[in-house]
């Protein structure tokens, strides 16, 4: 009898279901009508060859490309659109959206139905908008090429990845290139922006009203800025690189309670530019080659600023107020390439005080036209009074421990080369300003 029982619970148990798996090969409207057709949980591959688009996809599948598959917009619209949970798009270029800005026309758009998409491992070239993560939470959209559009003014193109209300949203090991801004996010939380290669955008990431999210390993290089972190709370920014990027490397822009750590910034207008920004962590980062390491100015002096290198900047610190600002943290500073300072007790920390600007600083920023007079007589002074009698200076940065070694951060292998020519156009560019 129990063998019996056990036979029936068997015979009558429902049987798992193996995945389909359904190949195409091109032909008019066969992709439209595959993704109308297949069975949630199948996947769908495309043989090499061109597919019509667009298409949308409303349920749970896989639609994974072989090389040589294209799936070809026709102008209008987003290519691929899903609309539904737990699909997955991969290894497919995606090409042909339509223009418009309204409707955020992209390669692939995820709408608020699309919870747990993937778009791994495609390469979307020439669309309006790369990857538009529109309200998918707990989507991924990695190991992209996105190529944007260059057929118009910067501003007026899209972004490569646009992620707007996506809690959980994750963009991660692409190399995005032209367009307008590399990550655009807007009205989120919980993002995490990690590994991505960014060249010759306007922003690389760029952050509004995103709060409690991560911008960790990316490179931004040859931009018009590096990261704009703006009206944004309690972002952990962490070990990224920007080289040559033409105006700043980072900006912080009503942007609080947030770690700015580890960090690479070289040959920038402005490493850092900081704007009404405070209760910020700026630790263990190395500015380097910059016109100005750290611009701060409309009440931004309440961070924490300490670890940091400044090497060979033009100006180290560009600050106009009556404040004294302490950039120490538990007795220990930062690394200034231009103080000759002494360790006697072999500490690690400069024996002295170090100031970075002067009173001469101050009215040089604040009345450009003194420069005519920065080497004549009463300059060196003014200059000389301040070194002789220290109650005369005015208020300022003052690092009481300095470092006497740098933060040492190196660039990842390859990344020489896209460096070495991001250099050259800024040095041209430099040239013809």
């Amino acid at each position: 009898m129990r063998t019996l029982l056990v036979l029936l619970a068997f015979l009558t148990a429902p049987v798992a279901q193996a995945a389909g798996v359904a190949e195409l090969s091109p032909g008019e409207g066969v992709l439209a009508q595959a993704v109308k057709t297949t069975g949630a949980g199948d996947e769908i591959r495309l043989a090499p060859g061109i597919y019509s688009g667009p298409i949308r996809i409303e349920r749970p599948l896989t639609l994974s490309c072989a090389p040589g598959a294209v799936i070809e917009g026709d102008g209008t619209g987003s290519v691929i659109t899903i609309d539904g949970p737990g699909v997955t798009v991969q290894g497919c270029l995606i090409r042909g959206s339509g223009s418009s800005h309204e409707t955020i026309d992209s390669g692939v758009q995820l709408t608020k139905q699309a919870t747990g998409a993937q778009v791994l491992d495609n390469r979307l070239e020439g669309n309006l908008y790369g990857i538009d993560i529109h309200g998918a939470r707990d989507s991924l959209a990695a190991r992209n090429v996105i190529i944007g559009r260059r057929d118009q003014r910067m501003n007026a193109r899209g972004n490569g990845v646009y992620v707007w209300n996506a809690p959980g949203a994750r963009v991660m090991d692409n190399d995005i290139r032209y367009g307008r801004d590399g990550i655009f996010t807007n009205s989120s939380r919980d993002n995490v922006f990690s590994g991505n290669l960014f060249r010759d955008l306007r922003f690389a990431v760029h952050y509004m009203y995103t709060n409690d999210s991560k911008v960790i390993g990316n490179i931004s290089i040859g931009n018009h800025l590096g990261y704009a972190l703006m009206f944004s709370d309690r972002i952990e920014a962490r070990d990224n690189i920007s080289l040559y990027d033409r105006d700043h490397g980072l900006m912080l822009n009503y942007a609080n309670k947030s770690d700015i750590t580890g960090n690479l910034v070289r040959g920038a207008g402005k490493c850092t530019f900081i704007y009404n920004a405070n209760r910020n962590l700026i630790y263990g980062n190395r500015f380097e080659g910059c016109d100005i390491g750290i611009h701060f100015t409309a009440g931004s002096e309440g961070n924490a600023v300490s670890g940091n290198a400044f090497i060979g900047n033009r100006t180290q610190v560009k600050y106009v107020g009556t404040r004294l600002v302490e950039w120490s943290l538990d007795g220990r500073g930062n690394y200034w390439s231009d103080n000759p300072a002494f360790d006697l007790d072999g500490d690690g920390l400069a024996d002295g005080v170090y100031r970075p600007n002067d009173l001469m600083d101050h009215i040089l920023w604040s009345q450009p036209a003194a420069y005519l007079l920065l080497g004549s007589p009463a300059v060196q002074l003014v200059r000389w009074s301040q070194s002789s009698f220290p109650a005369t200076l005015p208020g300022g940065v003052v690092d009481s421990h300095p470092l006497m070694e740098p933060v040492e951060i190196a660039l990842p292998p390859g990344i020489e080369a896209l460096a070495a020519e991001a250099r050259r156009h800024d040095a041209a560019r430099r040239e013809g300003s």
